[in-house]
């Protein structure tokens, strides 16, 4: 009975040995072993066994942000046995930051980096997150610093990039790429604000004035353009009239100038004639009941004579 408890005691500490000396490592996961205090080794993905009383892995402070009930983020810290290789986020509280041109601001950050080296990670730096969030603070308050009010609210890409730089060289030592870093918010003083509300309102209002302004004097110049291209067509066309009124004029005159030709009858009589017999369509065109000849009617008759002659002739 003594030999049953005693393989009964000695089965449950073979399975407390195990399963203290069995670790798990997930995948983009990695576990730093120390032996007697030692760095012995780094585990990787899949099962591993080590010795429990000599073996231990080394716990890391670790850092997390989650939302509390009212929707504000809220850093939690923790004890980790794993150092998660995957690409991280901190969402860094907003901080006050000053200007060149000693104008007050809030920031609020967010830093992209990745764990490449577990070694240094764990044993360059004391806290981590910590280290790269105090970091990233200062290093914003530098940059930040160089720079006016102006210049910050429209160089966030530049901002963002030289941080990275600065971020990058600097978290190098510990074993860690930072990838990106993203202004989230800039936000001036109030009355700033409201002045730069102003002077937005403004420019958009001239720009719209000036638009406006534009879009009229082009409506000019087409109608303008429009009206000089229409009298252009009007004389053009009344050019183009009177050469074919001219030409069918002198047409005419020519056929004339044939018959009265032919007929043998002197032209200058022809042209008296003519004459005659106009300004009478014209007396008798006003109206009047009475058409008054002139003394000299025997002349409009026997211009009148030619002219039947002539195209009798012709």
């Amino acid at each position: 009975m003594t030999y049953l408890y005693v393989v009964i005691v000695f089965a449950i500490l073979i399975l407390v040995f195990i399963s203290r000396g069995m670790i798990i490592v997930r995948q983009a996961s990695v576990v730093i072993v120390e032996r007697l205090g030692k760095y012995y080794r780094t585990l990787d993905s899949g099962i591993h066994i080590i010795i429990p009383i000599f073996d231990k892995t080394r716990p890391i402070h670790w850092r997390y942000n989650k939302l509390d009930y009212r929707g504000n983020v809220v850093v939690v810290n923790k004890v980790e046995d794993r150092i998660d290789l995957r690409e991280n986020v901190y969402d860094f509280p907003r901080q006050n930051v000053i200007t060149s041109d000693n104008v007050s601001i809030n920031i609020n950050a967010l830093l992209y980096f990745q764990i490449t080296d577990p070694y240094k990670a764990v044993y360059e730096i004391g806290n981590l997150p910590e280290a790269i969030e105090k970091l990233t603070q200062t290093s914003l308050r530098n940059v930040i610093g160089e720079l006016t009010l102006q210049e910050t609210l429209t160089s966030r890409d530049a901002i963002n990039a030289k941080l990275r730089d600065i971020l990058d060289e600097a978290t190098d030592k510990w074993g860690v790429k930072v990838n990106r870093v993203e202004m989230q918010e800039i936000l001036p003083p109030e009355e700033i604000r409201t002045a730069m509300e102003k002077e937005m309102r403004a420019e958009r209002d001239k720009r719209a004035r000036i638009l406006q302004a534009d879009g009229e004097r082009e409506y000019q110049i087409r109608v303008a353009d429009g009206e000089k291209q229409a009298r252009i067509a009007r004389a053009e066309g009344e050019a183009q009239a009177k050469k074919l009124v001219a030409d069918a004029e002198r047409q005419a005159i020519m056929l004339i100038a044939e018959a009265v030709k032919d007929s043998g009858t002197d032209p200058a009589q022809y042209q008296i004639a003519l004459r005659y017999v106009e300004a009478f369509k014209e007396i008798v065109k006003q109206g009047d009941k009475t058409v008054v000849l002139p003394y000299e009617s025997s002349a409009l008759l026997g211009s009148v004579k030619t002219l039947g002659d002539i195209f009798q002739k012709s």
